[in-house]
């Protein structure tokens, strides 16, 4: 018992700050875009919160924004003057108590953000997602700038023993430039000719001390699911590139392209499940999130660190989705405010949230199902 309980307490000390410093990150900086809009728009921020739940610390600032950490570490919220709760929801009766002193002609010292022109109010909600891609960025060239890009072409850094590479005397250094009847630009493509050719000899030209050499490698064959969970022979090498040196811009450069191709990839999975041609099982929740930041821990804090990247470019996308309670709801009412020319009915916009609220309930619930697989990976058995 003493050793499983050891066991247990090493797994969950990587695992739970792992986690929780993913998901501070995340939530931190999308909040943060949110205060920052609402500062520019003169907006009173009451409260600032990572977490939900009871406080378990915080402070006042001078202009009166309680900053708060809470108990339940699964989100966070910005509360406007004029919110009526976590989500955003206006005070109704504020809003009319507001609108009065208007018609009337007085002056208030400060506006609820319901009352504020539309463009202040969306730019306010776009701003958490769009800081959630600025930490992307920024993430993507950190580790970019600690770590190289891989050598363009491929550069053999190492073979694994006994793979086919090895056997045909792929050595370390040797620039590969030429697979089959194709040249290799950089290692997707080498990745490429490789997996579509299991089993079949393929003519390599490479560069070795200056030299241009052919060498032939037949790459080994074995057995790997496609997006549909059908397994096909794949091709397998066994070469390891290389990593080259970047500069500040050209991290840059590399974190803007990489933060659009997350982007890219994963609004194209969410466009496929909502026309039905992609199953939903790839959606997970906090306990895949929890192993996966447990594994990458492991690995080490760069690897961490890109695991926020891609997580927070994630969490951006979601809160984008035109749904009641996520920032795109809130934008999907201002556009109608803004053609129609006022804003969408009090009964209106609360049917909106039950459904948006309903949306939301049903998504978490399918990642926790989702999730079943990540439950023993923690497991000390």
């Amino acid at each position: 018992m003493p050793a499983l309980a050891e066991h247990l307490f090493s797994n969950l000390g990587i695992a739970i700050p792992a986690f929780l410093f993913v998901i501070t990150l995340i939530v931190f900086v999308h909040e943060l875009g949110h205060f920052m809009a609402a500062r520019l728009c003169s907006v009173k921020v009451q409260a600032f919160s990572i977490g939900f739940g009871r406080e378990i610390f915080g402070f006042t600032d001078r202009k009166g924004t309680r900053w708060k950490i809470a108990w339940i570490p699964l989100g966070g919220y910005v509360k406007f003057f004029g919110d009526a709760d976590a989500s955003s929801r206006p005070d109704e009766n504020l809003m009319k108590e507001y609108e009065a002193r208007r018609i009337s002609g007085q002056r208030a010292q400060s506006e609820p953000l319901h009352l504020k022109p539309v463009w202040q109010r969306a730019l306010v909600a776009a701003a958490g997602p769009i800081a959630n891609f600025i930490l992307a960025i920024f993430i993507f060239a950190a580790v970019t700038l600690a770590n190289g890009k891989p050598a363009a072409p491929p550069v053999v850094e190492s073979v694994v023993a006994g793979s086919p590479a090895e056997t045909a005397g792929l050595r370390h250094g040797d620039l590969i430039v030429r697979a089959g009847n194709e040249a290799v630009l950089d290692m997707a493509d080498l990745q490429r000719i490789i997996a579509a050719s299991p089993g079949a000899r393929l003519q390599f030209t490479i560069v070795r001390n200056g030299r241009p050499m052919a060498i032939g490698i037949t790459p080994s064959s074995v057995e790997m699911p496609d997006a549909a969970g059908v397994n096909h022979p794949t091709g397998r090498a066994g070469i390891r590139d290389a990593m080259v040196g970047v500069g500040v811009v050209e991290a840059f450069d590399g974190g803007v392209s990489q933060t659009w191709n997350v982007v890219a990839q994963t609004a194209s999975y969410i466009a496929q499940i909502v026309t039905g041609r992609q199953s939903p099982e790839q959606l997970h929740g906090i306990i895949a999130i929890a192993a996966v930041s447990y594994e990458a821990a492991r690995v080490g804090f760069v690897t961490l660190l890109g695991l926020a990247g891609l997580m927070s470019v994630s969490v951006g996308l979601m809160n984008l989705l035109p749904v009641p309670m996520l920032d795109g709801g809130h934008l999907l009412y201002c556009g109608f405010e803004a053609v129609r020319g006022k804003p969408l009915g009090e009964r209106f916009q609360e049917v909106g949230f039950r459904i948006g609220l309903a949306f939301v309930v049903s998504l978490l619930l399918l990642s926790l199902f989702n999730d079943r697989s990540y439950v023993f990976q923690l497991n000390p058995f």
